[in-house]
């Protein structure tokens, strides 16, 4: 029996919705850890870390989202690890994620100009001090656009969790789709509520942005 397409489908999506933003918090999360981590290597003076860290990026980058959530899915039950869906694809998108972040994070570094080090050199700053007082500052404010739209394409990406059986938005769209054979209808709210979640993102992007430009932390050192 067919169903007719209603608020309490649309309650249903909302709560998809919400499965869909923890994913998304829990790879941004993660990968923002194990991003940072990279980003530190690919800026380490040992050789071996560097090799090491652009290892990681490159398989990563080079390797399908929807192979690693298989990888993460398949793998950890392989070896005896009974996992839910939301572990495995949490898990799959922070390896995802680190990679993207640390390249974003490591690009955002290297953008502070040379001088910025040799004026913190100057002043008598070591390199913790200098990363902290002067560099990190300085790149949070190159780094928040590529950042915020990294983790916009993340929130969408996510739709492809639902191929290990977690249900997101977009495979509750398509199971409240087959119940009420309205696909139009459906499709077009699931995508409002993803216009919605990712307008919230860019307006925390620019607001971000502002209170940063407005606290003069983008100012280089003189």
């Amino acid at each position: 029996m067919f169903q007719t397409f209603s608020f309490n489908h649309v309650l249903f999506l909302a709560q998809a919705g919400l499965w869909t933003l923890l994913l998304s918090c829990m790879a941004l999360f993660g990968g923002a850890i194990f991003g940072a981590l990279i980003m530190l290597a690919r800026i380490s003076l040992y050789a071996p870390l560097r090799f090491i860290a652009k290892a990681y990026i490159y398989v990563i980058q080079g390797t399908p989202l929807l192979v690693l959530l298989f990888i993460a899915y398949f793998g950890l039950a392989f070896a005896g690890y009974d996992v839910p869906a939301l572990v495995a694809a949490g898990f799959a998108f922070t390896l995802y994620a680190a990679a993207f972040l640390g390249e974003i994070w490591r690009g955002s570094i290297e953008a502070i100009g040379k001088g910025q080090w040799e004026g913190a050199a100057a002043i008598g700053l070591n390199w913790p001090k200098t990363m902290r007082f002067v560099i990190v500052p300085q790149a949070v404010r190159v780094a928040i656009p590529p950042t915020v739209g990294f983790f916009v394409q993340l929130v969408k990406n996510t739709a492809l969790a639902s191929i290990i059986g977690f249900v997101e938005l977009t495979r509750a769209g398509q199971i409240v789709a087959n119940a009420t054979y309205q696909p139009l209808s459906v499709y077009m709210t699931v995508a409002a509520m993803y216009f919605v979640i990712c307008s919230c993102l860019s307006f925390v992007s620019r607001r971000l942005d502002e209170k940063f430009q407005n606290n003069g932390v983008h100012q280089p050192i003189t």
